[in-house]
């Protein structure tokens, strides 16, 4: 499964990571459907690089031409002149699986729970976090999204 695989990984990399979008949805309990797996980690150079270093040791690759230290330094220039959100990496032996890093939000100004998923105790954003976060969209699937989650609160 996805989230286990790269949650294992990034774990055992030492990685401060949590789980948003979807999967964090269903994990809090409503039903979702997804397909990618949204993450956010801590702003910092370092861990940028060693995310980069987890998701290729697990056969992921990065959908831009660019390296971790790029997407960190020039970040804020990505989201307001490209309109880029996520940093997207794919597995090209399974296309189905894909891992999208939120350039948009820092974990560091987030508060988690964990929630088992298999063996693991995954990281994800509270509720009260992840309707925030998903406030700052116009997506249909955001909206109800955040209907949802509003019901398990």
């Amino acid at each position: 499964m996805l989230i286990e695989k790269v949650c294992k990984q990034l774990t055992k990399k030492k990685i401060p990571f949590a789980v948003v979008g979807g999967y964090a949805v269903a994990l809090h309990g409503a039903v979702r459907g997804t397909i990618d797996l949204d993450l956010v980690i801590k702003f910092s150079e370092q861990i940028f690089e060693n995310t980069e270093i987890a998701l290729k040791e697990i056969g992921f690759e990065s959908r831009l031409p660019v390296q971790a230290k790029e997407i960190f330094q020039f970040r804020k220039e990505y989201i307001e002149n490209r309109n880029l959100i996520a940093w997207s990496f794919y597995n090209p032996h399974n296309l189905s699986e894909v891992v999208d890093i939120i350039i948009t939000h820092n974990l560091d100004d987030m508060k988690t729970v964990k929630k088992r998923s298999g063996k693991l105790q995954i990281p994800i954003v509270t509720i009260d976090d992840l309707i925030d976060m998903k406030k700052s969209t116009r997506r249909e699937q955001d909206k109800a999204d955040i209907k949802s989650l509003e019901k398990l609160k």
